[in-house]
């Protein structure tokens, strides 16, 4: 079996994973907001070991202190049931020995104080029980809330912690302004038929209780190893050049974040080689004012007033220098000759190169099929309907081209004859297009037929050539006249 709070395997030696030489279990599941007790790690017997040791429950949200007969032989990460005012707890050992005095005088808590003391080992029926009531827990919270808010309570519950044996609840909540809940009380005792405890706790209490990732990308610090709270101010985020923003330094909680105290005494530390009243230096180029300063470099970034334009990277030592000349009543001449020289290194860093290295495989580009179209004249010209075919046949895609009933042969091009009536108009006037152009009359076959009005609406049968035949062309070679139409209305006859 692994560990008995939090569930974890085992190793080889049969101990919990996690757990030390004494059964104590530091996974993070068990150890949050608890003490890590080092000394039971070590293996060596405390001659002087105290009689008190401190418990936790509910994973560390609650700790008190107890004493621990030494006939029970309890030793740290072992579950004990302690005696309570109304029944008994079932919690874990976090830290005995040593360490336990000098816990008890972190938190102000003397000796005399410690009057409950652990009743035995947690046995089967106890653990058993404990997750019963923790199972309970959820639905006991969203039920005290529906009753807070049907009394129009401001309180914002936040936890409810029950007793290992299942007889007392502590319901947790925050409110800014003190309530009267005595009401409230009662209804709680009523519905749940246990013994009730209101506890008010503040933001960061409530934040500690129900956990969470903070921006850092970690576990909130509060509910995993921060056990007091210090005061955090505005000045903490100054003294390390942080942008006063409120929605960037608040946490969770709402309030400043803890981490801003974390490095502050180093920052304090580095500032005191600053000088205390360095904002403004005089020159005799001009007023220079302070716009920055890099804390750990130890340089400070001036610029003139009249000119903000350049940014002079100017040491600290150089800044004293300046300031005592300036006391004294001299100027110096710029900041430019005080400014930090940076050396600029010879050592030129080589890149390799991957060209040839990494070969990406070529690119295969589809080559786009160029569309066949209808038909051409001899000068390579559309001579056709201008559809384009369908899957590279010659035919179009209404119908095939149909010879006429009078069984006509092919015009001397060799082009077939379309059967719609205004596919033989369209032919006919781009052949009468490319006849105007200078081709030869015979390498298209006859438009029309001659003497009328409009065009024939069925093709004639091609005539023999020779000097009486018309519409056929003549043996001395001439252009053939195009047919022209007449207008309706009498005006003078147009080509097409």
């Amino acid at each position: 079996m692994g560990c008995k709070s939090c569930g974890s395997g085992t190793n080889e030696d049969g101990t919990p994973k996690g757990c030390g030489s004494k059964g104590a279990c530091n996974t993070s599941s068990c150890n949050q907001r608890s003490t890590y007790d080092w000394l039971s790690d070590l293996g060596i017997d405390d001659p002087y070991a105290a009689s008190i040791v401190e418990v936790s429950f509910k994973n560390g949200a609650s700790k008190d202190f107890y004493y621990a007969p030494s006939e029970l032989e309890v030793f740290t990460g072992d579950n004990v049931a302690v005696e309570t005012k109304n029944g008994y707890n079932v919690g874990r050992i976090t830290l005995s020995g040593e360490l336990v005095r000098l816990q008890m005088k972190k938190k102000k808590v003397r000796e005399e104080k410690v009057t409950e003391s652990i009743i035995r080992r947690a046995n089967t029926r106890d653990m058993e029980r404990l997750a019963e009531v923790r199972d309970m827990e959820r639905s006991t919270l969203v039920k005290a809330r529906a009753i807070a808010r049907s009394n129009h309570s401001k309180m914002k519950i936040t936890d409810v912690e029950f007793q290992g044996d299942g007889k007392k609840a502590t319901i947790y909540y925050t409110c800014d302004e003190r309530v009267d809940f005595r009401e409230l009380v009662r209804q709680f005792s009523h519905q749940f038929r246990i013994k009730i405890e209101m506890r008010q706790i503040g933001p960061r209490q409530e934040s500690a209780r129900l956990g969470g990732i903070g921006s850092c990308g970690r576990e909130l610090c509060c509910s995993t190893w921060l056990s007091d709270f210090s005061s955090v101010n505005t000045a903490a985020a100054r003294y390390q050049n942080i942008a006063i923003n409120q929605a960037k330094l608040s946490g969770q909680c709402g309030r400043l974040k803890c981490c801003l105290n974390y490095e502050l005494d180093t920052y304090m530390e580095a500032l005191e080689v600053f000088p205390k009243k360095a904002d403004k230096l005089r020159t005799e180029a001009g007023l220079a004012i302070l716009i920055k300063t890099d804390i750990f470099k130890g340089i400070m970034y001036y610029t003139y007033k009249e000119n903000r334009g350049l940014l002079y990277p100017i040491p600290v030592a150089k800044v004293h220098e300046i300031l005592a000349m300036n006391k004294a009543g001299d100027k110096p001449i710029d900041l430019q000759s005080n400014q930090l020289v940076v050396e600029e290194k010879d050592d030129v860093f080589g890149y390799e190169d991957v060209t040839g290295a990494i070969e990406l495989p070529a690119e295969k580009r589809r080559k786009k099929r160029r569309k066949k179209k209808s038909g051409t004249n001899a000068k390579g010209r559309s001579s056709g309907s201008g559809r384009k075919p369908a899957s590279g046949d010659s035919r179009a895609k209404t119908g095939e081209a149909k010879t006429s009933n009078t069984g006509d042969k092919p015009a001397a091009g060799g082009e077939t004859k379309e059967g719609s009536r205004s596919s033989k108009r369209r032919r006919g006037r781009s052949n009468n297009r490319n006849k105007k152009r200078g081709e030869n009359a015979s390498a298209g076959p006859k438009a029309s037929s001659g003497g009328g009005d409009k065009p024939a609406n069925k093709p004639s049968t091609p005539k023999p050539t020779g000097e009486g035949g018309k519409g056929g062309s003549s043996s001395s070679g001439r252009k053939k006249r195009t047919p022209r139409r007449k207008k309706r209305g009498g005006d003078a006859p147009k080509g097409d």
